[in-house]
């Protein structure tokens, strides 16, 4: 498989519900409109023509209002719903040209999934919980409970392997039921409102837990949700339904800057957007950048002439080193700039919200840095460059 090849591709899926549903299809495909085809034939258009794909190792979140198709789209990849046309490949494989057994065996291998009603059987313990679908595909007693154990501790449930989902909470009994999807090690996890039943702070508490299991374990996720903090939460990408389609792809950032349409727009008008914005966005290129053998008087000379209100350092390989400011660069004549570094903790990366960036300007010197995954300078962030990012981001009102 290509390195750059999605680990799923959604190409024209469309779902069809009712007995007239070819001939829907056709009138679809003709040019009439959803309404008109449900109008005349009585079928519901849940799906029309989704396209998308999900890389390797991503959490993507299909979200939408109720009726939206996003959980007709989720059923579909895995053809717990047959799609009425289009098609969905894992890696290589063409899911719907799949044979019964043939899905049958591509469900048990390579998808989990995790439902909104924690589907635990009651008269179960946990662990013959997370057991059951290696049970299912034949795996000898003493090695399911290796694995079965292994995915309880994964989601924190270690020592309650022993107890029935009736005596446990309903953030614990999303987690047995998390814990039985991975079990089956599966290449993807299909998670449909999976904490929508939950309390707020255990809903919060969960997607932390999603979030730092997927950097531990790398498993590519499809997350339906008709929550957008929540999908603002799990980061990453967001497919936006509406009426059966795609209305926008992208991150929430996206959203913002640029929203598709009038629905669009009004989806995101109350977003935080100190909470979506990233560093990324909003800094903008060093003007007083030295690195750190260079002198206090060839610093002090860059800070006079740029204006800014400290000096980035670097090393030789570029990563930075900390900040000095012209009070400390002052009379220190000769000195190499790695003797005088006043603050060493000036920086977010490249990743951070700008509510992170905020805290890190409040107690700085008036400008932060900005690194790359491997500390190395990106860019660099004062107050007035947080204004103009919020500027350019907030959403207009429609009038």
């Amino acid at each position: 498989m290509s390195e750059k090849q999605p680990r799923i591709r959604v190409r024209g899926l469309t779902k069809i519900f009712g007995d007239e549903a070819g001939t829907a299809f056709e009138r679809l495909r003709s040019g009439e409109s959803r309404a008109e085809v449900q109008n005349a034939t009585g079928a519901v258009i849940g799906l029309d023509n989704v396209n998308f794909d999900v890389d390797a190792g991503e959490i993507l979140v299909v979200m939408g209002l109720s009726g939206s198709g996003k959980s007709t789209c989720l059923r579909c990849i895995n053809r717990l719903i047959e799609p009425t046309d289009g098609s969905v490949h894992i890696d290589d494989i063409d899911v719907i040209g799949l044979g019964e057994r043939e899905l049958l065996e591509l469900r048990r291998t390579r998808f989990g999934m995790v439902f909104q009603q924690f589907a635990l059987f009651p008269h179960r313990s946990i662990l013959r919980n997370v057991e059951y679908g290696l049970e299912i595909q034949g795996m000898p007693p003493d090695a399911r409970r290796e694995k079965a154990l292994a995915a309880i501790e994964t989601v924190g449930l270690k020592g309650w392997d022993q107890h029935f989902p009736s005596q446990l909470s309903g953030g614990m009994q999303q987690r047995a039921g998390l814990a039985r999807a991975l079990a089956l090690d599966p290449d993807v996890l299909l998670m449909d409102e999976a904490f929508s039943a939950l309390d707020p702070l255990i809903r919060r508490d969960m997607q932390q837990e999603l979030v730092a299991l997927q950097k531990r374990l790398k498993k590519t996720i499809v997350f339906v949700s008709h929550d957008l903090d929540e999908a603002i939460a799990l980061g990453g990408r967001i497919v936006l339904m509406k009426d059966g389609g795609v209305v926008q792809e992208g991150t929430a950032a996206d959203f913002l800057a640029n929203p598709a349409d009038e629905y669009v727009r009004r989806f995101v008008e109350h977003i935080d957007v100190l909470g979506v914005v990233t560093a990324g966005d909003a800094m903008r290129p060093p003007s007083a950048v030295r690195p750190w053998q260079s002198t206090a008087e060839e610093a002090l000379a860059i800070l006079t002439q740029s204006g800014e209100p400290v000096v980035t350092v670097v090393c030789e390989q570029g990563r930075f080193q900390g900040t000095v400011d012209a009070d400390t660069l002052k009379g220190a004549g000769t000195t190499a700039l790695r003797l005088l570094l006043s603050d060493r903790s000036a920086y977010v990366p490249f990743t951070a919200t700008l509510n992170e960036a905020v805290a890190r300007l409040a107690s700085g010197r008036g400008e932060i840095a900005v690194t790359g995954p491997d500390g190395t300078l990106a860019g660099v962030i004062a107050n007035a460059d947080l204004v103009a990012a919020l500027a350019r981001r907030r959403p207009t009102t429609a009038h």
